[in-house]
């Protein structure tokens, strides 16, 4: 089975409880089997900043693709806790070196069942690598037949509900509904609304990838400042941008224009309604901003 380079995941390979457990310490990062310092030091009976020091006194053994630090949104995304410090990954050539460094009768013959674990992982994944092949052929198939599917249910619901009203308390119908505009969108989104906050921020993220979202609002405080450039840093970019000249707020999906009559983060809150401004093309909108 393909491994995407970021992914973290285990292989089991050996009956034996104490191999078992050096295999749960095995993960893959960025393309490569490695272990981490602070399992490694476990193993070898040290604490971690002896064998980090250990490693800096000899530091020319252990270059790049020996050893290498993870960064945060690497232990974010495989769920590894930090603590105080970002941990140290070795690939099996740096587990290797580290015999030269750490000389105990422990980590010595922890080493060399490191290395053979490490050896029978192989020998695992060559045996079945058609086996792996066969899944991830399975998987492409199923990934294809769903987005069919997909495409058979829109076409089967060419009536969907694209305008309405919503009352107070209807708070989760009137989210679903904007979710489901947003989802939709194509190839761009735009929001004219002069009261948002990070919820609205929130709410875009449901769209595409490829689908680009701009907001235009009345006022940018120090606070949105903030929550913008936070949520621009770890996802999809949301462009804001100030315009003072609309007193209604309008939600631009690709080539339809709805009139909305209340702020988008206002959702439920009072009796609102969504309208589809079927004669009025977004360009028109657009080209008197």
């Amino acid at each position: 089975m393909e491994t995407n380079k970021d992914d973290f995941s285990i292989i089991h390979v050996s009956e034996d409880s104490s191999d078992r457990k050096i295999e749960h310490l095995i993960i893959n990062a960025r393309g490569c089997q490695v272990m981490l310092d602070r399992d490694l030091a476990l193993l070898y009976g040290v604490e971690t900043k002896v064998l980090n020091q250990a490693v800096k006194r000899n530091i020319e053994r252990f270059p790049d693709d020996f050893r290498f630090q993870l960064t945060k949104d690497e232990c974010l995304r495989s769920q590894i806790v930090t603590f105080k410090y970002l941990p140290y990954a070795f690939t099996e050539n740096g587990i290797a070196m580290l015999s030269s460094v750490l000389r105990s009768q422990t980590a010595i013959e922890m080493n060399i069942r490191i290395m053979r674990t490490f050896s029978a992982m192989r020998h695992f994944v060559a045996n079945n690598e058609m086996l792996f092949q066969r899944i991830s052929n399975l998987e492409y198939h199923q990934i294809e037949m769903d987005k069919r599917i997909d495409e058979v249910l829109e076409k089967l619901e060419p009536n969907q509900t694209q305008q309405g009203i919503f009352f107070d308390g209807q708070v989760f119908d009137a989210y679903h509904f904007v979710s489901n505009l947003i989802r939709k969108a194509s190839n761009t989104i735009i929001l004219i609304d002069n009261y948002i906050d990070d919820s609205v921020l929130t709410l875009l993220d449901k769209r595409k990838l490829n689908v680009s979202a701009t907001i235009y609002t009345q006022k940018i405080s120090e606070q949105l400042k903030l929550d913008i450039k936070r949520h621009n840093e770890q996802y999809s970019e949301i462009s804001v941008k100030c315009f003072s000249k609309s007193h209604d707020r309008f939600l631009i999906i690709d080539e339809e224009l709805y009139h909305i009559g209340a702020s988008i983060k206002d959702l439920g809150k009072k009796w609102f309604a969504f309208t589809l401004m079927r004669d009025i093309l977004p360009d028109e909108i657009l080209q008197k901003m």
